[in-house]
């Protein structure tokens, strides 16, 4: 049976930015464009209507900007599996926390190349975080640091056994489910039901909130 193509929908407030889009992810056999949005409120309402599989999430537009809309969809019951890739010409600090702590699973700049952005489609819709190579975990560690108010407890860590305080350390690090297996030993399938538990116990959407955990937590210091 033929795999069901990726669906994605562009929520950007330039048209000729969503038209760009649009020609290059239409050349590709495995990602349809379903719907697009020029505002982030109907980015939330036409997410609603057609359950996209990743959101092309612009930051900065009318009507509830990218962040605020992410936060939205993440509430959203149905749409749990939907990921949101934010696609920004600003690569700010705050920008980078605020868009993982609303619930986006990647953050790409807009000067990326047509083959990184495909490759951040699909790994976002495989359930992966990515995050530009240019918006390093450090920066994210360094933001987070300044945010000792709003750090998530100890009691928090309490739920997780030893080996899952291990596991999500080393995704904060950023490693895959292989290299987590090769670190400690394991299998990629044993580490990925780890990361599994870890993230069924903490309450979070994906491994990009695994990140942020690592890092409010001190379970990684920049």
């Amino acid at each position: 049976m033929t795999a069901q193509p990726i669906k994605v929908l562009l929520a950007d407030d330039e048209i000729l930015v969503r038209s760009g889009f649009k020609v290059l992810l239409d050349l590709e056999e495995d990602i349809t464009v379903v719907a697009e949005a020029a505002t982030g409120a109907e980015a939330v309402e036409r997410a609603r209507a057609t359950r996209p599989d990743v959101v092309l999430m612009d930051i900065r537009m009318p009507k509830l900007d990218g962040i605020e809309a992410t936060s939205h969809l993440a509430r959203i019951p149905g749409l749990e599996r939907t990921r949101v890739l934010v696609l920004t010409t600003y690569d700010t600090d705050q920008n980078v926390f605020d868009a993982l702590q609303a619930g986006a699973s990647g953050f790409l700049l807009k000067d990326a190349g047509p083959a990184e952005l495909l490759h951040a489609i699909r790994v976002i819709a495989a359930g992966d975080a990515l995050l530009a190579p240019r918006i390093t975990r450090r920066l994210i560690g360094r933001f987070a640091a300044h945010q000792a108010a709003v750090r998530i407890a100890e009691e928090t860590l309490s739920v997780l056994t030893d080996r899952e305080r291990e596991i999500v350390a080393l995704v904060g690090e950023g490693l895959s489910n292989t290299e987590i297996g090769t670190r400690l030993g394991l299998s990629p399938a044993t580490a990925r039901t780890h990361v599994g538990n870890a993230m069924r116990k903490l309450g979070a959407r994906d491994r990009a909130q695994l990140v942020v955990i690592a890092y409010r937590t001190g379970l990684v210091t920049p």
